[in-house]
């Protein structure tokens, strides 16, 4: 906020002098004794709370079966994203290709798996002993090389990765159309100019462009994948959720402390995550106008230093 204040001195014209009034924020204020209201009270139940069982939760945060629940957990969102970000780059490309039958067939996959719930995918995999007793692969309608029985091959793991792979396919083919999409077409001719043809131009000029669109969205397909394998309970396999659910079920039947166990792990795994997709970020965005957004710490430390700058210049 500005005033103007007209002054002046003897023997000379009166001037206006600038009068900066730091302007006011009282809402600000009350949003932060609401928030400390609520920390208060969040902190003052997990002190003050019996029920939260910590010591049940410090006992079992190393248990065994939770580590074999980490470990299927991570399995599962690594297989399932190198399905789904290689498949949906295939899918991307394919739907941009001029070829129709190409892009038709990307477009009702991507149609059908974004239309359809994960968990209902996942079961159907799981479930397709039902429909087919054996698979085989051979010549197709006709001698056939070596045959499978359909619940030895497809066990609840396979089902899982498959179920959440192709799912994951069809989201990530969006995403990688999108980067490919933001690359002008001239960079393209530029390539063809320099006499490379359409896959190496695609893999040496118009990917490594795409990637500073395609890598925050992928993030955030991986944490949210991380998250998403919690579903596979319902087959049958235990991952990190699965393996807190056996024990409070069958050992202590204590369910709150067992997810509280759940939720730091997922809470450490996410973290690590985060912290590489920035790391990803910032190195995809080099060489761009692109600035990458600081973290919290950086923020903070960022502030501190400015207000000790100011303190120093006004002294």
């Amino acid at each position: 906020m500005v005033e103007r204040v007209a002054g002046s001195s003897a023997g000379e014209p009166p001037a206006e002098e600038l009068v900066v009034v730091p302007l006011r924020h009282p809402w600000r204020w009350v949003a932060i004794a609401v928030i400390a209201l609520l920390v208060a009270m969040l902190v003052h139940s997990l002190v003050s709370n019996p029920l939260w069982h910590w010591d049940y939760v410090r006992g079992y945060f190393t248990d065994t079966v939770i580590l074999k629940g980490i470990w299927v957990t991570i399995e599962l969102t690594v297989l399932s994203m190198l399905i789904g970000v290689v498949l949906g780059t295939i899918l991307a490309v394919m739907r941009m290709s001029p070829n129709p039958v190409l892009s038709g067939t990307a477009w009702v996959y991507t149609w059908f798996f974004r239309g359809t719930p994960v968990l209902v995918q996942v079961i159907f995999w799981y479930s397709l002993g039902l429909l087919f007793h054996n698979i085989s692969i051979g010549v197709p309608f006709g001698p056939r090389w070596h045959t499978w029985d359909s619940n030895t091959l497809i066990t609840g793991f396979t089902a899982a990765v498959l179920g959440l792979g192709l799912n994951e396919a069809a989201y990530m083919s969006e995403i990688a159309r999108a980067g490919l999409l933001s690359v002008g077409p001239g960079q393209a001719e530029a390539a063809a100019a320099l006499g490379m043809g359409r896959g190496l131009a695609l893999r040496r000029v118009i990917l490594p462009q795409a990637m500073r669109v395609i890598i925050p969205p992928t993030g955030n397909e991986t944490i949210s994948m991380l998250k998403t394998t919690s579903i596979v309970l319902y087959i049958g396999l235990y991952d990190l959720l699965g393996a807190a659910q056996s024990i409070y079920s069958q050992a202590t039947f204590l369910q709150v402390p067992l997810l509280v166990v759940a939720s730091i792990w997922y809470l450490i795994m996410t973290s690590v995550l985060y912290v590489g997709q920035y790391f990803l970020e910032k190195r995809f965005g080099r060489g761009t106008t692109r600035n990458v957004p600081l973290r919290p710490g950086q923020r903070l430390l960022l502030r501190i230093r400015r207000r000790d700058e100011s303190a120093v210049g006004g002294a």
